[in-house]
C-alpha cells in the first residue's frame, strides 16, 4: 500500500499540469521571439559596419569566396530565371488577351505585359527564385559549417565570422539582383511577345513599338530599386538563419526551410511597402 502511494505521488509530480503550464509557455515563447528579433537587428547592424571597415582597408576580404558566390548567384541562375520570367510574361499576355480582345483592344496587351513585368513581376519572381535557390544554398552551407564547428574555428583564429562569411554573400546577391532583374524583364517581354504574336496574330514590330511607348524610366527605376532591396533581404535572411542554426543535421534542414520561407514572405511584404510608397509618390 505505501508503495502504491509513493508511486502515485511520483506520477503526480512528474506529470505536468497542463492548465498551469499553458500560461507559462506564452511568456517563454514571447521572450524567445524577442531574443531572436534582437539578434536579427544586431546582425543587420553588423553588415554596414563590416562594409565600412572593408572600405577603410581595416579588414581582410575573402575575394575568392566572393567570386565563387557571385558566379553562383549570376551565371548559374540564368536558366531558371529565364524560364520563370518567360512563363510569367506569357501568362500575363494570355490572361490579358482573353479579356482585351472582347473590347477590340488586343494591342494593349503590350502595355499590360510591359508595365506589369517592369514594375512588379520581374523583380518579385526573380527574388522568389533566388530565395528558393541561392538563399537555401547560403543557409545550408553556413548551417553545415556551424554543425561541423568550422565557424568556431574561424572565431578562434580571430576572424570576424560576419565579415568573412556573411558579407561576401550579401554583397554578391545585392549587386547581382539588379542585373538579374533586367534579364528577367527581357525574358518576360519575350514571353508576352510570343503569346501575342502566336495567339492574337499581332506583328512583332507593332507589339514592340507599343511596349516602348508604354514604358518609361520610372518603371525601371522602381523595379531596379525593388530588386536591390530584395537581394539584400534574401541574402541577409539566409545568412542569419545559417549562422544561427542548431548544431545537428535537423538544424541544417530547419535553417534552410526557415531561410526560404522568411525570404519569400519578406519579399512579398517589402513589395507591398514599395507599392504603398509608389502610390503615395504618384509613380
Amino acid at each position: 500500500m505505501p508503495v502504491q502511494q509513493d508511486a502515485a505521488i511520483v506520477a503526480a509530480v512528474a506529470t505536468p499540469d497542463r492548465k498551469r503550464a499553458a500560461p507559462v509557455r506564452v511568456p517563454v515563447a514571447l521572450a524567445a521571439f524577442l531574443a531572436k528579433g534582437a539578434d536579427a537587428i544586431e546582425f543587420l547592424g553588423q553588415i554596414p559596419l563590416s562594409t565600412a571597415a572593408l572600405l577603410a582597408a581595416r579588414r581582410r576580404f575573402p575575394l575568392r569566396d566572393f567570386i565563387r558566390v557571385t558566379m553562383q548567384c549570376s551565371a548559374e541562375a540564368l536558366l531558371i530565371v529565364l524560364v520563370v520570367n518567360v512563363l510569367v510574361g506569357a501568362i500575363l499576355a494570355f490572361v490579358g488577351a482573353v479579356q482585351l480582345v472582347k473590347f477590340g483592344a488586343g494591342i494593349y496587351v503590350a502595355d499590360l505585359v510591359g508595365i506589369a513585368v517592369s514594375r512588379e513581376m520581374a523583380a518579385v519572381m526573380t527574388a522568389v527564385v533566388m530565395a528558393g535557390r541561392t538563399g537555401a544554398s547560403f543557409a545550408a552551407e553556413l548551417a553545415t559549417m556551424q554543425t561541423n564547428e568550422e565557424i568556431d574555428a574561424l572565431s578562434v583564429l580571430g576572424l570576424d565570422t560576419v565579415a568573412y562569411l556573411a558579407l561576401p554573400r550579401v554583397l554578391a546577391l545585392t549587386l547581382v539582383m539588379p542585373l538579374l532583374y533586367l534579364y528577367g524583364c527581357a525574358a518576360g517581354l519575350l514571353g508576352g511577345l510570343l503569346v501575342a504574336s502566336g495567339m492574337m496574330n499581332l506583328a512583332p514590330s507593332a507589339y514592340l513599338d507599343r511596349t516602348v511607348e508604354a514604358l518609361n524610366a520610372t518603371q525601371f527605376v522602381l523595379g531596379a530599386s525593388k530588386s536591390l532591396s530584395f537581394g539584400f533581404l534574401v541574402a541577409m535572411t539566409a545568412c542569419w538563419y545559417g549562422l544561427h542554426a542548431d548544431r545537428s543535421a535537423a538544424g541544417v534542414g530547419q535553417a534552410t526551410t526557415g531561410a526560404v520561407v522568411a525570404g519569400i514572405v519578406g519579399v512579398i511584404a517589402l513589395d507591398a511597402v514599395f507599392a504603398v510608397c509608389a502610390n503615395a509618390l504618384g509613380w
